[in-house]
């Protein structure tokens, strides 16, 4: 077994992003693919990593692109900055996250009507958001994700099963929206899943998250559950 990788450039309207994409070579035909979004920052090693985690097994892994080739946040001011447009223009990010998965199901090694999507924090609000636009993913999965809803998806169905792993005490999801989100998955037809941890705060999944009095920290017990979570999930979506 080794785990392949290469750079899928791509473009949504004049803008051109750049995708990871990893695959396990002992694997001949398509397979599952699950495009994966990034946090505010950027698609970054984190991102690819995960990817890898996937490919090893057995999956296709796509770290998609937001924001353009080689474009990165530096901190959380230039974060915010790249991440905000999307957020006050959730129709752009649905069609930039309709291109990411375009692009990955068009790849040789990715079987196209096996699709499904993940991502983390701003990320897992992406994820969401493709599974309230697009009736080609099967599954998405929310890491730490926001859940706000984005104004223009009442009374569209939800057909992909959707997984949310939810830090319980993240201050930027307090509990009013995650009872607006398990509201709006159920009037949306979903077949949905919300897992809280305990002592839990934003970012769990990040090991250089150290920063408690802005509400987020590294979990490893939520981590290691989490991804566990993730694993079973996909196993139901592709069956």
């Amino acid at each position: 077994m080794a785990i392949q990788h290469r750079l899928v450039e791509y473009t949504d309207g004049d803008t051109l992003l750049e995708g990871y994409l990893a695959y396990d070579d002992a694997i001949s035909g398509p397979r599952p693919c699950i495009i994966i979004a990034h946090t505010w920052a950027g698609r970054s090693d984190f991102e690819c990593q995960q990817a890898d985690k996937l490919a090893a097994l057995g999956y296709v892994g796509f770290a998609l692109d937001m924001y353009g080739k080689g474009v990165l946040g530096s901190g959380p001011d230039e974060n915010s900055a790249l991440m905000t447009p999307f957020m006050e223009d959730r129709p752009a990010l649905q069609q930039r996250m309709a291109a990411a998965l375009a692009t990955a199901s068009q790849q040789a090694e990715a079987d196209a009507s096996k699709m499904a999507s993940m991502g983390y924090c701003f990320g897992g609000l992406c994820s969401l958001d493709l599974a309230r636009t697009s009736t080609y993913i099967l599954g998405a999965a929310s890491f730490h994700g926001l859940f706000l809803a984005p104004g223009n998806t009442e009374g569209n169905k939800v057909s992909a099963k959707v997984l949310c792993l939810h830090g319980n005490d993240d201050p930027m999801v307090p509990v009013d929206s995650v009872i607006a989100l398990e509201k709006e998955l159920s009037e949306a037809g979903a077949d949905w899943q919300i897992h809280a941890y305990g002592n839990t705060l934003h970012a769990f999944t990040n090991p250089a998250a150290a920063s408690p009095e802005m509400g987020m920290a590294y979990n490893a017990a939520a981590d290691r559950r989490s991804w566990a979570s993730l694993v079973n999930f996909l196993e139901e979506v592709f069956e």
